[in-house]
């Protein structure tokens, strides 16, 4: 099995310099995909992410820290909680399985679980797909325990380690996602399945290139399921239930958004020479630094990116529409900013034959009755 294609020495070394000589690399994990996959345009995400630069601390350097990241209590009980489930060789993750995906095949009785120990992330990678050719071949079930995969994203490869992949006996391959929300009566929050199910299509992705580059060795691509399993517990316990997710939606769309991405190296060339993003630069450096990248702010950024306050504030500065929402954009065509909005709807600009300017211009005779009204008392409410 070939390794994952490596990115270029030219391009690693000039990420490195971007992030800065002395500061390690972010992984980039499948949450931070799946949020970039929603909002491709924005380079400035493209490439921080690519680079490996870590945003969290890049927010604080900037003078906008985020609000991100997890508690250590939640973080404890989630790893408890992923452990219970993968006890005793994951034979209560393999039931689950068999029970909600597979209940025509044999009961996993026994289960494989390889070792995937390897130096670095494509050592690590590398293995895994042995581990899944071999798995495949043997037939029966087998458990690979946070294998690493190796995902294309704008020309470079992300390395991601999903809670678990099984292998089934007749030799398709299903993602396990684990989470330590509750399933209350068998359902859970919505949005929460939903970011799931989203973070869960990438590890689908990822796995469909193990697939092809093991048919490329003379045999048929095994496949992979596009329903994954949620693991999460019960009620108010610590007892796993699961749930079987149909991903399909979330991977086309997913799919589909990062090949709109970008090449990272297309990006970084644009950039002004000495550009760099190590936190420890002065803050009008950074700043300088950030702003030389085009950012597509939204508000649903603020649930997704750790730049989103910094993009915010930057988006409202400049009256980007952006800065209402993905809907009000759509809705306003070529008119980009609040200024040109406004100016559309008081008839100093615009073309009045546009039906945007048009439903704009009636919108704002519409607001001036009705302020007339009400300032003379005859649309006032008693």
């Amino acid at each position: 099995m070939p390794p994952p294609r490596k990115q270029g020495t030219a391009l690693r070394q000039r990420l490195a310099e971007l992030r800065g000589p002395e500061v390690p690399p972010k992984a980039l994990d499948a949450r931070a995909l799946a949020a970039l996959a929603a909002n491709p345009g924005c380079e400035r995400r493209a490439l921080l992410d690519g680079a490996g630069v870590n945003k969290a601390v890049l927010a604080d350097a900037l003078g906008s820290p985020s609000a991100f990241g997890q508690s250590q209590f939640a973080f404890m009980r989630g790893n408890a909680f992923e452990a219970r489930v993968k006890a005793d060789g994951g034979a209560e993750l393999l039931r689950l399985v068999h029970e909600k995906l597979d209940p025509g095949a044999e009961p996993p009785a026994t289960a494989s679980v390889p070792d995937l120990a390897a130096v670095g992330p494509e050592g690590r990678a590398a293995r895994t797909a042995l581990a899944l050719r071999e798995a495949t071949d043997a037939g029966g079930w087998a458990l690979l325990d946070h294998p690493m995969l190796a995902l294309d994203v704008a020309g470079s490869p992300a390395f991601l380690e999903p809670d678990a992949v099984v292998v089934h006996p007749d030799g398709t391959w299903t993602v396990v996602e684990i989470k330590s929300f509750p399933m209350l009566d068998g359902s859970a929050d919505a949005a929460k399945v939903g970011a799931a199910a989203r973070q869960s299509a990438v590890y689908v992705l990822a796995l469909e290139e193990v697939a092809a580059r093991l048919a490329q060795d003379a045999r048929p691509a095994p496949e992979v399921r596009h329903r994954v399993l949620l693991v999460c517990p019960k009620d108010f316990t610590n007892l796993p239930t699961a749930a079987a997710v149909d991903v399909r939606k979330q991977r086309a769309v997913t799919r589909r958004q990062l090949t709109r991405l970008t090449r990272i190296e297309e990006i970084a060339d644009s950039l002004p020479e000495g550009t760099c993003f190590a936190p420890d630069l002065p803050q009008e450096e950074l700043t300088t630094a950030v702003e030389a990248l085009s950012a597509t702010y939204t508000p649903e950024c603020l649930a997704a990116c750790e730049l989103a306050f910094h993009c915010r504030s930057r988006s409202r500065a400049e009256g980007a529409v952006t800065s209402m929402g993905r809907a009000a954009r759509a809705e306003l065509g070529g008119l980009t900013t609040v200024e040109a909005v406004l100016a559309a709807a008081h008839g100093t600009a615009g073309d009045p034959a546009d039906p945007t300017v048009a439903a704009l211009r009636r919108a704002a005779e519409l607001r001036a009755e009705a302020l007339s009204a009400v300032s003379t008392g005859g649309g006032a409410c008693r």
